[in-house]
């Protein structure tokens, strides 16, 4: 496999995983776009600037041997997939959370 499209590939798994909480446990995380969107434009902003002044600065960089080379305003495509991803991951799992533990209060509260 082509070491350029593993980050990819390891972030298409993380969306994979987390997949199921969506429908499972009824995280309405994509069901809510609107929502989605403003929860993850604060971060791409804040994070992709910093990670372009960064850059410029010289105060890191990106192998081109693990990257695709695609590189939007000199920031790597791997870092704004990664900044989608790892929130909608992150809110799924916390939508998820809050499902089973409204499910457990409604069960102590049957049981009372």
């Amino acid at each position: 496999m082509d070491d350029r499209y593993q980050y990819l590939l390891l972030m298409a798994g993380c969306l994979l995983i987390t997949l199921p909480l969506e429908f499972l446990l009824r995280a309405r995380v994509y069901r809510r776009p609107r929502r989605l969107l403003l929860a993850l434009l604060p971060t791409l902003v804040v994070f992709l600037a910093w990670d372009a002044l960064g850059i410029v600065r010289g105060h890191w960089w990106y192998s081109l041997e693990y990257t695709t080379g695609i590189r939007p305003a000199r920031v790597p495509l791997e870092e704004y997939v990664f900044f989608l991803v790892i929130p909608v991951c992150g809110l799924l799992t916390y939508e998820a959370v809050g499902t089973v533990l409204g499910w457990l209060r409604e069960g102590r509260g049957r049981d009372a």
